[in-house]
């Protein structure tokens, strides 16, 4: 993939947020962080205080369980909405022309709900993989390589 110089990319999960700048060129990267956001988000059964409760149906007989509610997906898929911010933002003082995205598939779909158009007008390309765990450099090969 060439990715021009200057380029901003992004690499996140649920849980960590990479912010790059390219100061390579397009066909060798050179990733220097500018920001690096992580967020504790503890698993469900940390988070929430009761089981899910019950209720009798008005409209026939038996009990009904309401459904659980995933605490910890729901984090993962605010902190996505508060990348897709901060996008948004940078995007608006025109501080990127170009944009790479790099992260998981559910968290690639989250971080489309809310992107603005300018956001989407800059993006170059988007790439479903987790690479908030990887090296630099391990990410600078896999860019090029796609």
């Amino acid at each position: 993939m060439h990715v021009p110089h200057n380029s901003f990319v992004l690499v996140a999960d649920g849980k960590k947020m990479l912010f790059f700048r390219n100061e390579g060129d397009g066909e060798f990267p050179k990733l220097e962080v500018e920001r690096k956001e992580v967020h504790e988000n503890p698993a469900t059964r940390d988070q929430k205080t009761d089981e899910a409760g019950r209720a009798f149906s008005s409209a026939g007989p038996g009990r009904h369980a309401y459904s659980e509610t995933d605490f910890h997906q729901l984090e993962e898929d605010r902190f996505a909405a508060e990348a897709a911010e901060m996008l948004k933002q940078r995007a608006l003082r025109n501080e990127f022309d170009s944009l790479v995205i790099v992260a998981p598939p559910r968290t690639l779909g989250e971080l489309r709900k809310h992107y603005h158009k300018e956001v989407e007008k800059r993006l170059t390309a988007e790439i479903a993989k987790d690479l908030t765990g990887h090296p630099v450099e391990e990410i600078e090969k896999i860019l090029i390589a796609q």
